[in-house]
């Protein structure tokens, strides 16, 4: 009388499929693929995938952790990638951190640090030192003094 709704054989996933977050869609947490994805709409998450391009209308808010990363839109976060292409209209607000390859075309708007990182090396004495200048917390802000100033006669 009623039909099974799971399959009758097993199917072997693909995992080198292309994926697309489009220009409408909203995404809420992490996602996580083994393929490759476009991102034309916005993501307000953590991005784990083999494969990354995000195009002029689409904006990920969390770290972006690829082997590839194309960047056109905004990302607000870490990224972390072998090879990263930024493109001339991206907006970055965050670090970047790559293993073989950056490329940044004139325009880009980049704000945060960018580091090539080390396959498998471990820290040298200028890296620890410049990672502690930049972990170092922001100093405070002194307090205002109010001087009364009395005539003298």
């Amino acid at each position: 009388m009623f039909k099974t709704l799971r399959p009758t054989e097993n199917k072997n996933l693909n995992h080198s499929g292309r994926s697309l977050v489009g220009e409408t869609l909203q995404l809420e947490g992490d996602l996580r693929s083994s393929g490759v994805i476009d991102i034309s709409g916005l993501i307000n998450g953590n991005v784990f995938v083999s494969e990354a391009t995000v195009t002029e209308t689409g904006s990920i808010r969390g770290s972006l952790e690829a082997t590839s990363v194309e960047i056109n839109g905004h990302v607000e976060g870490k990224i972390y990638a072998d090879v990263i292409i930024i493109g001339k209209n991206a907006v970055i607000k965050g670090d970047i951190f790559f293993k073989q390859t950056l490329k940044t075309e004139e325009g880009a708007d980049i704000d945060g640090y960018i580091k090539r990182v080390n396959n498998g090396k471990s820290n040298s004495e200028e890296d620890i030192a410049i990672e502690a200048i930049v972990e170092r917390a922001e100093p405070k802000k002194p307090k205002a003094v109010v001087v009364a100033h009395q005539k003298v006669t």
